[in-house]
């Protein structure tokens, strides 16, 4: 793929599969088509890079649907000031949206090989403001807290309780939550000290492991 056909690609993708879709927050179509997707899909799997669809990353794990990631991302209302964490960085390429919109993101990983893949692969592109971390990243990254949104990207069993904890007021937290191969996703807005749920469209994510995960 040249670089001209890939610009193309992804602006067609965000054009079809997400803003078709109704995503319309400007920030987040932007980042979608800067973002080279391309970049974090395995090289067996490039014709793919931009399909509507999930794809693997080895590991047992996969790069989230395009929609998804722009949904998921739209969902955290983030702004230039915003603080972010991140559960399962995986292959890197939803820090990378989050680190094109938000001031700091902060991202954790559970498996040795994809840490030091993503991690080397965001430097690469100049992302400064991405702090990568490898551990369980169920319980959260509480040194860095508190964070104006948290994403998870595997589905729990149910949500972790310290994740609630390091939300900041008016933070919102989006995560999967529900069996294995099928959830909902979930939006928890936290104000006034309250925490208010929102469950917005059924999803299909790979488990969260851990210690407030699938065991």
């Amino acid at each position: 793929m040249g670089e001209d056909t890939t610009i193309i690609q992804r602006k067609r993708m965000v054009a079809e599969q997400i803003a078709r879709r109704g995503i319309s927050d400007t920030a987040v179509l932007r980042a979608m088509e800067r973002v080279p997707r391309e970049r974090f899909v395995q090289p067996d799997d490039l014709a793919w890079a931009f399909s509507d669809g999930p794809l693997p990353i080895g590991e047992g794990q996969t790069i989230s649907q395009p929609y998804i990631v722009a949904l998921m991302t739209s969902l955290l209302h983030l702004q230039p000031t915003s603080r972010v964490l991140e559960i399962g960085t995986g292959s890197g390429y939803q820090a990378a949206i989050l680190a094109e919109i938000s001031c700091e993101v902060y991202t954790v990983e559970l498996i040795p090989s994809l840490f030091e893949q993503s991690r080397k692969l965001l430097i690469s592109l100049g992302y400064v403001n991405i702090y990568s971390h490898l551990a369980d990243g169920s319980p959260g990254w509480a040194d860095a807290a508190p964070y104006d949104g948290i994403i998870v990207t595997a589905a729990g069993p149910e949500l972790p309780p310290p994740l609630l904890e390091q939300l900041a007021e008016g933070g919102r937290l989006v995560i999967p939550i529900g069996g294995r191969g099928h959830q909902v996703l979930e939006v928890h807005h936290k104000k006034g000290g309250k925490i208010h749920r929102e469950v917005n469209i059924p999803v299909a994510f790979v488990p969260l492991r851990g210690e407030y995960g699938w065991k």
